[in-house]
């Protein structure tokens, strides 16, 4: 069975460090204090959540309907994982030809229009 490193430690939450890596095949063994990846700090559900987006190629609808979840869910992930990425994240100016456009075309529900356009997303 594959075991990953998690990037949180399970009891305390706080970041994990790698003190020691070994080679399989020639079983040689660095010690040290190695730093995980930003990756590794995603959770399981953020590591799925980015797989789906980077093989829908961040086709917004591709994602709701691959995840069977709304645009506004959509981007909240998004802005998770960008957080725990360790980069800002802005809140858009809410551009309301762009919602209305999005409602037209069936991509948001008319609940989530009026939240995005209420700045409630």
């Amino acid at each position: 069975m594959k075991h990953e490193v998690p990037g949180n430690c399970p009891i305390c939450q706080s970041e994990i460090k790698v003190t020691e890596i070994r080679c399989k095949k020639c079983k040689s063994v660095i010690q040290g204090e190695f730093d995980l990846c930003k990756f590794c700090r995603l959770s399981d559900q953020q590591k799925y959540f980015v797989e789906v987006f980077i093989k829908n190629r961040g086709n917004i609808k591709e994602i709701e309907k691959e995840l069977g979840i709304s645009y506004p869910t959509v981007r909240n992930k998004l802005d998770e994982v960008i957080s725990v990425l360790g980069h800002k994240v802005e809140k858009p100016v809410i551009n309301k030809k762009e919602i209305l456009e999005k409602l037209k075309n069936g991509e948001i529900t008319k609940d989530e229009a009026l939240k995005l356009l209420n700045g409630k997303i």
